[in-house]
């Protein structure tokens, strides 16, 4: 003898209204046995005698109409930023607040949820609270390398990119190879076209930005036989050089984060001609990027931050 499954809720259904209309048992006996209810039986019965077998498909209970629903054309312009710019529910929040449109960011997250433009097969992690260290801008400045993905005619190029921890202010340049003349380079480049003075600096432990694992005597100590150019220069200019730790770049996450930024947003969605195109187009997505909100600025943008600290604090003087 095999028992059949139920393989739908219509199916569920007729399974215990079927014997109460046929009057095969009462409703109050079934009632004991049923994991469903009493009320729910009735129901069910009533829809059977008044409908037949189509009245015991399950309805959508979501409302048909509500009185405050978001206009289609907001929601046609919220689906229009994110498509474009990839932007998270609280950004296009920010972004359509300057347009003048007033809608709370859970609503554009259940607008991109409903439209499948949300992240797939997220999993769940585990929350750590953290205390944020309030730091000035300049105080320290997040330094690494990332490849450009690819070649560009034929020929392997490499993104330096700085990003101060405070403001999320950041420089990229692009060169065609790594090296400590480049990093000594890139650095010059960011104290100047940063506003406030650099304090110190955070890199990973590779060979272009320091010699503590690269050249050493094979002693216990790894007494450093050499100072590297980029800690002279550091020295030179009263900067201090952090390093991470071997194997931890969540260490360096302000600036690993950014660098899943530039490949979700700027490498994945454009083609170069030519070295000089990579710059030129790196320079506006750069712009782009220190004049977008962010989440971790309470959604002022890079640019913003640093002149609203002008007003509260005036810069450091550069020694």
């Amino acid at each position: 003898m095999s028992i059949r499954m139920v393989k739908t809720i219509k199916e569920e259904r007729l399974k215990w209204v079927l014997p109460i209309v046929r009057k095969e048992v009462k409703l109050k006996d079934v009632a004991k046995v049923c994991p469903h209810g009493k009320r729910s039986l009735e129901r069910w019965v009533a829809l059977y005698k008044a409908k037949g077998e189509a009245g015991l498909e399950p309805k959508s209970t979501e409302p048909k109409t509500q009185e405050n629903e978001t206009p289609i054309w907001i929601k046609e312009r919220v689906i229009a930023v994110r498509k474009k710019t990839k932007k998270c529910a609280l950004k296009i929040h920010w972004q359509l607040e300057k347009e003048g449109i007033q809608i709370h960011e859970r609503t554009i997250g259940k607008i991109l949820k409903k439209e499948g433009l949300v992240r797939k097969y997220r999993v769940r992690k585990v929350k750590y609270k953290y205390i944020k260290a309030l730091r000035q801008p300049g105080e320290l400045l997040e330094i690494d390398v990332k490849y450009v993905p690819g070649r560009v005619v034929d020929k392997r190029y490499f993104q330096y990119t700085a990003i101060d921890t405070a403001s999320r202010w950041r420089h990229l340049a692009v060169y065609d190879e790594q090296a400590n003349h480049h990093s000594i380079l890139f650095l010059k480049e960011v104290m100047a076209k940063f506003k406030y003075k650099i304090q110190a600096i955070k890199t990973d432990n590779g060979s272009i930005f320091t010699n503590y694992y690269t050249s050493m005597t094979k002693r216990s100590d790894m007494t450093v036989k050499t100072i590297h150019a980029l800690d002279i220069f550091c020295r030179e200019n009263n900067i201090i050089h952090y390093l991470i730790d071997p194997g931890k770049p969540a260490q360096n996450g302000t600036v690993e984060r950014s660098h899943r930024e530039d490949q979700e947003k700027f490498y994945d969605q454009n083609k170069f001609k030519s070295f000089s195109d990579l710059q030129k187009k790196m320079k506006r997505w750069n712009i782009y990027y220190n004049n977008l909100e962010h989440c971790g600025l309470n959604g002022k943008t890079p640019n913003e931050f640093l002149e609203d600290y002008q007003l509260i604090k005036p810069p450091y003087v550069r020694a």
